[in-house]
């Protein structure tokens, strides 16, 4: 859960300082995947001069601050003596102050914005980490290595010293020691490294500068999301990279980390210039190699104000930059993936990722759900005919609906939103449906057959857990349907088909947005499944009517806006904890509500089933203690009506959330009414409260809303 920038440019002149500053703005759009601590690496003086590093505990500002002094932050080695354990946040400043305007004609240079996982947040734990004093070896890094204590343990026994509690700095170390065990030197970069990540175990996106290396960067992925943007001048001549099949003269001759590596055979030195047929050079009408610039990131929002023109990497590829070209090459020959990699046009807008108006990502994003489930229904639902249509899906839906059961798998929201819809699946398919958390469905290796369809649930598509559930499904032959919001992640090439939510780029790390166009995608999907069934057409009929007049009602909630500050302000400001009660479909958004006021506000909250409240949690009630009933008509109403007698018996202090025609609410309760809508999409509405009541507790609490302690928006670890 971090994120990564690279930035390589070919016979384009470019001074110091606006690299610095492509890399500071590309670690920004980043900033929601992690904000301990932001470093950058970029070029000396020469092109064989150490890195220089710039690192901040913090965020991106901090960083941007920091580069302006001009000072580079000193190497880990003389950090290390003002601080034992690596946890002193002060700079020792450096005796020169940094030239600025130092031009290049090419360069290469890394950032990284840090969620921290070993070591505390601190200069010396940041990102870039380096192979020791003389910095032969850099790199950045998302991931876990989770075999990083047994690589240290090795490399302190040959004489390696480390300064930082990182597993990351493990690799770079052994980046060190694969080099120097060559008597001869001639591995070239790509086989170094393959080298390298062969030893590693985990989970990890890396990107490589060496000063043996010059002008070259390596990049590789296994598990955490890496893409390369390319820019040019002119039009590229071609929409895909070949995959280079190599000979494996690594695998021959290096016996791994206990042996010493051999020679790489002749012509692959570090400097060699061989050109194999499978290359892939961006060359001008002539021939020539022209300029050309190349942004790496966790994330397309990170290079969407560059360039559109992108390549996702698969897990294990490598990718190698020198001299204006791209080569992707594999960890192993002959795995089955394919032997190109497309360059797709990204459709995203800057202005998506830009806040606009709002004083937060969270406010914005949850302001644009009027139009975000819009586009998730867009050319799919026909109000006319009140039919839908999924393209992705169409193929597969004989195999759907002769499966033995529907297996949802997701992690925190996108969980959520496969509880919510739930019933409705089980009502139009008849299909038995469970719902499982990805991290658990996992840790019981829950029996999978060849006659489950398996659906994962993921905004970013990248969700470690969801992934390795996925992979674990596939293994035992189900098929596997993917519900995203990020087009070319993980989960939508991996899976056999699946649905794109669109809702728009969501940079807040609470999800709102998602929430409701996962819901929506969810819904849409099992009208469609129950299309062949006469006896549920007016069901269906009656649940797209709903979804014609979502937007509008969503609208009308947001216009709550004001009433709904003044009763976070007047009824839970300054409160320790909230329960949120509901039944039936509503369960769901109980669970969804108390999450968003939890995460952003610090505010304990716990979403709780109405028909559990006997069963411990009336414990909890008395006159101090708010609690929120969702309590919108539908079969289960009188059931909730008895949960709010039995709180109100005992001095509890309820917040009712009830529909605008409901005129049996007692006249003294604190009420918020929403429009009434078709049951199984009344969570769609009742969400909408709680997300904004989560927003100003937040705001009220001082809580930085888009970036609460401790998260990060993509979980990209186990």
């Amino acid at each position: 859960m971090c994120g990564i920038f690279g930035y390589c440019s070919f016979l384009i002149e470019k001074d110091r300082k606006y690299v610095c500053d492509v890399l500071c703005n590309g670690l920004a759009r980043l900033e929601y995947r992690g904000y301990d601590s932001a470093g950058i690496g970029i070029d000396g003086d020469t092109p064989e001069s150490p890195i220089i590093l710039f690192k901040e505990v913090g965020k991106v500002a901090a960083l941007r601050k920091h580069i302006a002094e001009g000072f580079p932050t000193p190497l880990p080695s003389e950090l290390n003596g003002n601080g034992a354990n690596g946890n002193d946040n002060s700079h020792v400043q450096g005796s020169t102050k940094l030239d600025m305007n130092k031009t290049f004609v090419s360069q290469t240079s890394m950032a990284h914005t840090r969620w921290a996982t070993h070591g505390v947040p601190s200069v010396l734990n940041c990102h870039p980490h380096v192979s020791g004093e003389n910095t032969e070896f850099s790199l950045v890094h998302n991931g876990i290595i989770t075999n990083y204590k047994e690589l240290k343990t090795v490399l302190i026994k040959r004489g390696y010293h480390f300064y930082t509690d990182t597993d990351t700095e493990a690799v770079a170390m052994l980046c060190k020691y694969v080099w120097e065990s060559q008597p001869h030197k001639r591995l070239n970069f790509t086989e170094l490294i393959k080298t390298v990540v062969k030893e590693l175990e985990g989970s990890f996106a890396f990107v490589f500068k060496s000063t043996h290396f010059p002008d070259e960067m390596v990049l590789t992925r296994r598990g955490s999301p890496m893409l390369i943007g390319v820019k040019t001048d002119r039009k590229l001549k071609v929409d895909f990279v070949d995959v280079e099949m190599g000979e494996e003269r690594v695998d021959e001759q290096v016996g791994g980390l206990l042996s010493v590596p051999g020679a790489a055979g002749p012509g692959s030195g570090p400097h060699s210039k061989l050109r194999r047929s499978q290359s892939r050079a961006f060359l001008s009408d002539d021939g020539m190699p022209q300029p050309i610039e190349f942004f790496i990131a966790s994330d397309a929002s990170a290079v969407i104000e560059h360039t559109k023109r992108v390549l996702y990497l698969e897990d294990d590829d490598i990718a190698h930059i020198a001299e204006g070209e791209l080569h992707i090459h594999r960890l192993r020959r002959n795995d089955g993936l394919s032997s190109v990699r497309a360059i797709e046009t990204l459709e995203i807008e800057l202005a998506e990722i830009m806040k606009g108006q709002y004083d937060h990502f969270m406010q914005k994003e949850i302001y644009e759900q009027p139009e975000s489930v819009v586009n998730t229904m867009r050319g799919r639902v026909n109000f006319d005919s009140r039919t839908i249509m999924l393209g992705g899906l169409k193929a597969y839906l004989p195999v759907i609906r002769r499966g033995r059961r529907l297996l949802f798998v997701a992690c925190g929201t996108s969980y959520h939103s496969c509880i919510a819809v739930r019933g409705v699946f089980e009502e139009l398919t008849e299909i038995p449906v469970a719902v499982e958390l990805a991290s658990d469905f996992l840790d019981r290796r829950t029996p999978v057959f060849r006659d489950d369809v398996a659906i994962f649930v993921s905004q970013s598509g990248e969700t470690a857990d969801t992934i390795l559930a996925m992979r674990y499904c596939l293994e035992r032959g189900a098929l596997c349907l993917g519900v995203v919001n990020a087009v070319g992640s993980t989960l939508s090439r991996e899976t056999h088909s699946g649905i794109h939510i669109n809702a728009g780029p969501e940079i807040g790390v609470a999800s709102t947005k998602a929430y409701t166009s996962q819901y929506v995608a969810l819904v849409m999907m099992a009208v469609q499944l129950s299309d062949d069934s006469i006896s549920k057409a007016a069901r269906r009929q009656q649940i797209i009517d709903g979804l014609h007049d979502i937007p509008g009602q969503i609208r009308k909630v947001l216009g709550m806006d004001k009433a709904l500050q003044s009763l976070a302000m007047d009824m839970l400001a300054g409160q320790k904890s909230l329960l949120i009660m509901g039944r039936g479909y509503q369960y769901a958004t109980c669970l969804e509500g108390a999450l968003k006021i939890k995460e952003v506000s610090y505010m304990h909250s716990e979403g709780i089933l109405a028909g559990e409240l006997k069963h411990g949690p009336l414990a909890l009630i008395d006159e101090h203690l708010p609690v929120i009933f969702i309590m919108t008509r539908d079969s289960l109403y009188p059931k909730v009506q008895s949960a709010l007698a039995q709180v109100t018996a005992r001095k509890g202090r309820p917040i009712i959330i009830c529909n605008d025609d409901d005129d049996s609410v007692p006249e003294s309760a604190k009420v918020i009414r929403v429009p009434r809508t078709v049951d199984c999409l009344q969570g769609l509405i009742n969400v909408l409260p709680l997300q904004l009541l989560s927003y100003h507790l937040a705001i009220m609490n001082g809580v930085d809303v888009d970036f609460p302690r401790n998260l990060a928006k993509s979980v990209t670890t186990e």
